[in-house]
């Protein structure tokens, strides 16, 4: 980390402490439990460092992140690894160290893929690789520097990282692709369920059965979900997604984002938007603990032809914010905790110019997290929302006053 960056970190941990150390009831949040929101870095700090790799791991973590979320996938000899999709091109730089002929040509999710795909691939092989940042607009100086992680190295981070902060760093695995992965898995002599078996194996040794462990499971598919709950007691968190966002703020439900895949294989006609309906709820609630919506589900923004941030254009940013759907409240009716994403500070601000106010809004809301790029400004998202009673904001701004001279005192 650059020495520039150290004020706004300890600005951004201080803002966090001085929130989370607020007497009890001095906050009113309005998430399921009525506890604080959690920040999910997203890939890591993968607005900064490369994602999927314990460098932007390490980076959510110093930024105040209290989950970090490792995407999985499965090497040709089943190791689970980092990685955001099945596919290595475009997040490493695998075409620079192997042959076109490790390419191939596979059916994922019903679209037609050809890439070097990770389960081609032995852990060794997988090892010689190096992350790269996907987004051009983003700092490529980090790229070719790190290392391909396995899940045992982010449980081991967390671990480690938890007991240096005295703080407890959970993690977020999702599970990518599970028909896919099945399908692979059934080809290479495996159990259709070995990447759900090996996950809860992994995570019962080091966490135990138990849903107070600091971890959640999330997947876009639904029977995984559903069979992990006969599995483990760890919470589980339906995804849901959708194509884009239609001018009136409905959603475009465009396949393959129009429904989990595992109901597109077995003829289900229900959709993403059918999951966040009552009944739906009702249904995610028989298997899951949470529901991890795409934030445009979750706040109604309509594109009105106003420039509202006056630079000229028309972008996602200028659409008129009309309110929450009801599908937070209607979630949580259900028993359900809501984890929206993606928020970031370079792009997808849906009605909103500045990437922290748009956390704030929804933190006020009532998600019970937020999954972002960014967890700096998460972080000082969640210290901002939390509007506490009046004779606490003096010790709230008491509590930044020493965190910040304590700071000072360490730069001297």
């Amino acid at each position: 980390m650059s020495t520039t960056s150290l004020p706004l970190a300890r600005l951004t941990l201080a803002a966090a402490c001085a929130a989370a150390c607020l007497p009890a009831g001095a906050v009113t949040w309005n998430t399921l439990n009525g506890q604080a929101p959690i920040i999910i870095g997203h890939r890591g700090a993968s607005g900064y460092v490369p994602e999927h790799t314990l460098a932007s791991y390490a980076k959510a973590i110093q930024q105040g992140a209290h989950y970090i979320e490792p995407d999985l996938v499965l090497t040709r000899d089943g190791h689970l690894i980092a990685r955001h999709e099945p596919v290595l091109d475009g997040t490493t730089d695998v075409s620079a160290k192997f042959g076109a002929d490790r390419r191939s040509t596979r059916m994922v999710d019903g679209v037609s893929t050809t890439a070097y795909f990770a389960d081609t691939f032995t852990l060794a092989e997988i090892k010689t690789l190096r992350a790269i940042q996907p987004t051009a607009s983003r700092d490529q100086s980090l790229n070719g520097l790190y290392e391909i992680p396995t899940l045992d190295e982010v449980i081991n981070l967390a671990k480690t990282q938890s007991a240096a902060t005295g703080r407890t760093i959970g993690i977020y695995p999702e599970l990518k692709h599970s028909t896919y992965t099945k399908q692979q898995s059934l080809a290479a002599g495996r159990s259709a369920t070995y990447f759900e078996d090996t996950l809860v194996s992994k995570l019962h040794a080091a966490y135990g059965n138990t849903q107070n462990a600091p971890v959640f499971i999330q997947s876009f598919e639904s029977a995984n979900l559903q069979y992990l709950n006969g599995q483990t007691d760890i919470k589980l968190v339906q995804l849901v997604d959708a194509n884009d966002v239609r001018a009136d703020g409905s959603m475009d439900l465009t396949p393959p984002y129009d429904r989990p895949y595992d109901f597109t294989v077995a003829g289900d006609p229900r959709t993403f938007a059918d999951l966040l309906t009552p009944q739906g709820l009702a249904f995610v609630a028989t298997y899951a603990d949470g529901v991890g919506p795409w934030k445009p589900y979750l706040v109604k923004t309509v594109d009105d032809g106003v420039d509202r941030d006056g630079d000229g254009k028309l972008t996602v940013k200028d659409r008129r914010v009309d309110g929450s759907t009801g599908i937070i409240e209607a979630a949580h009716e259900a028993g359900l905790q809501v984890h929206a994403y993606t928020f970031r500070n370079d792009s997808g601000g849906y009605g909103f110019a500045d990437p922290q106010a748009e956390m704030e809004y929804y933190l006020r809301l009532g998600v019970d997290g937020v999954f972002t790029d960014f967890p700096d400004t998460g972080v000082a998202a969640l210290a901002a929302a939390a509007v506490p009673e009046p004779e606490t904001y003096a010790l709230m701004l008491g509590g930044l006053a020493v965190v910040g001279w304590v700071a000072r005192r360490r730069r001297g």
